[in-house]
């Protein structure tokens, strides 16, 4: 989490400077009507630790550990008012689930996430050139692809979870602009192992952090 919180706020110091940079260069400002589009590199870190257990809910001293990764992903904002948008937003990355405990740390599955995001924002300084925003919305975790590993079987449930948001837009120059942006999902999954002899409550809560390029048109 300080990784994280260190990454942002030094994506966060980037923009301000590309901000200062381009003071006195034209842009095009956010407006009712206007659609966005952010092109990004995204971390997406799950916080998931939750314990493995039995059938009968006996603790196996084990727990699921689930590794993050970086893909690029795609954000679409509509502008329904001067200062609140629609965003929706849709990537897709690879996760690596393994149970972790004493003298044990080992992969069982390994399967792609489709986690689209739909969010509201309010965007308090829309004509401004360095433009913050935060959101809160819905998310959709859609499991596919999935490989087991070694001699595990592994079933993981999609579901509904909720996000909120917070960023900021720097524009450069006409209709472009850069974007730095923090979402934190909260996702329960429910873990079967083995055909349902083990198990776990998996709260994947991921923290999604990005930086990329947006277009205004």
């Amino acid at each position: 989490m300080a990784v994280i919180t260190r990454s942002a706020l030094a994506l966060a110091a980037g923009l301000l400077v590309a901000s200062t940079a381009h003071a006195q260069e034209a842009f095009v400002p956010k407006a009712k009507g206007t659609w966005m589009l952010n092109v990004r590199a995204t971390d997406v870190s799950p916080d998931a630790g939750d314990p493995i257990v039995t059938t009968a809910g006996v603790a196996t001293g084990l727990h699921a550990d689930v590794k993050d990764d970086v893909m690029p992903t795609i954000g679409l904002s509509y502008f329904v008012t001067d200062k609140i948008a629609v965003e929706v937003i849709a990537g897709t990355t690879q996760h690596t689930v393994k149970a972790v405990g004493p003298g044990t740390d080992v992969e069982v599955h390994k399967t792609w996430v489709l986690p689209p995001v739909v969010s509201v924002q309010y965007h308090p300084y829309p004509a401004a050139r360095f433009s913050p925003y935060v959101g809160a919305g819905l998310n959709y975790m859609l499991f596919y692809s999935g490989k087991d590993k070694n001699g595990f079987k592994v079933k993981l449930d999609d579901g509904f979870g909720y996000a909120l948001q917070a960023g900021a837009d720097v524009a450069l120059t006409g209709r472009y602009s850069l974007n730095v942006d923090v979402k934190k999902v909260w996702f329960e999954t429910d873990a079967s192992i083995n055909d349902g002899a083990l198990k776990s409550k998996v709260n994947l809560d991921p923290w999604v952090v990005s930086a990329g390029v947006g277009y205004r048109f």
